[in-house]
């Protein structure tokens, strides 16, 4: 790791294999959201870094195991998992299991997504991917957590939106780097601009020192070898920074060349396929055709999303009431809307709004507990006006 990385490392032992893994933890700060989408998805990540513009925050949300691939969120429950006694006696058995037996299957799901892995090349379609690892081993344990799913799944949404919306991933980590030789050379010209300056202000109060008229002629004629070895020296400096200014040009011109070649195409060459698939489509494809809940793009995410939140939501165990149940209401509402299905969202946009207006004025006095319903409160209300239109 440098000293400039948005990471440091965090050691997890594998609850399945037993390998101890380091994953890279985003450090606190290292990124800002300057907005967010009416579901919630972050817009315009901009890292400290610039480097590090390629990665969404989301490739490092779940950690997966690089012998067995056992992945999970990467939270403190994980993190603890082993002062976690009901996990370790209630789910860990059945899950290693599950995980192991189709692990170890010939044409085994886990092995197809995990090798497939390349943060570097392809980081959103490496998170797309850890995210499903998240799913397929979540829905290993004997009573699977709707809440859970419907997170990953609404993620696996956003990445397919980033990916949409945004220009090839690839082509934003050339430019991260641009951006950084930029940094970087310009502060290269700048010392070589401080040097020359050094150099001439030397120059000169040796010069000075010789034709002071305080020093007297004898000790002048004395001193004359020295002022020559100093001018000799110093006109050799000289020629040496001539060359290096030289040096300096023959970069601009690399540097250039590189930025015309980089920004002045289309980005096209390096997006021609994922790995030896024809596209990252194409394989999701290939996985729908083993797994049943392989989404294929952010609709067909967002809709596994929406189901398992109104199965958390009609389940009632994971919904607390006050902003959490507003919450899942108003989610429920806009992915209904956002994949097309309108009554169902003109049902649960209602449904937040009543229990909203029910909840701040219940809590009117206490403004700290009614901020987050009145914000969701009133995307409900313009999101509410968009769906009634489609309705």
């Amino acid at each position: 790791m440098t000293p400039e990385s948005p990471f440091f490392l965090t050691k997890i032992e594998c609850p399945i294999c037993k390998t101890l893994n380091e994953y890279e933890t985003i450090r606190l700060g290292a990124y800002t959201e300057r907005d967010r989408d009416t579901d919630f998805c972050p817009t315009d990540i901009v890292w400290r870094n610039p480097r590090f513009q390629a990665y969404n925050p989301l490739l490092f949300f779940t950690a997966t195991c690089t012998n067995c691939f056992y992945t999970r969120e990467f939270g403190n429950s994980y993190k603890e998992w082993k002062k976690d006694s009901y996990f370790k006696t209630y789910r860990l058995k059945v899950v290693k299991e599950r995980h192991l037996q189709t692990l170890a299957e010939a044409d085994s799901i886990i092995k197809m997504i995990g090798k497939e892995f390349d943060p570097k090349r392809h980081p959103v379609e490496t998170a797309i991917l850890k995210l499903i690892l998240a799913i397929i081993d979540e829905s290993f344990n004997e009573k699977s957590s709707d809440l859970d799913l419907g997170r990953f799944y609404l993620r696996i949404g956003w990445l397919f939106r980033d990916m949409e919306r945004g220009e090839n991933p690839n082509l934003q980590a050339v430019k991260g780097y641009l951006i950084e030789i930029d940094n970087k050379f310009n502060n290269l010209k700048s010392e070589i601009e401080k040097t020359h300056y050094s150099a001439k202000v030397l120059k000169s109060l040796i010069s000075n020192q010789f034709d002071d008229d305080g020093i007297s002629a004898e000790l002048k004629s004395l001193l004359y070898p020295v002022r020559d070895k100093y001018l000799t020296e110093m006109n050799s400096l000289d020629e040496l920074l001539s060359l290096v200014d030289g040096k300096i040009e023959a970069l601009e011109l690399v540097a250039s060349e590189h930025k015309k070649l980089t920004l002045g195409s289309s980005g096209d060459e390096f997006m021609a396929g994922f790995h030896e698939h024809s596209s990252f489509y194409d394989f999701l494809s290939q996985l729908a055709s083993k797994w049943e809940g392989i989404p294929l793009n952010e609709k067909s995410a967002l809709e596994y999303a929406v189901n398992y939140y109104v199965r958390m939501y009609e389940d009632g165990r994971n919904v607390g009431e006050g902003n959490q149940q507003i919450q899942a209401l108003y989610m429920i509402a806009e992915l209904s809307r956002r994949i097309g299905n309108y009554d169902q969202a003109k049902e649960y946009f209602n449904k937040t709004i009543r229990s909203g207006q029910e909840f701040i004025h219940k809590n009117r006095q206490d403004q700290s507990r009614t901020a987050l319903a009145k914000k969701i409160l009133e995307l409900a209300i313009e999101q509410g006006r968009e769906n009634l239109a489609k309705v």
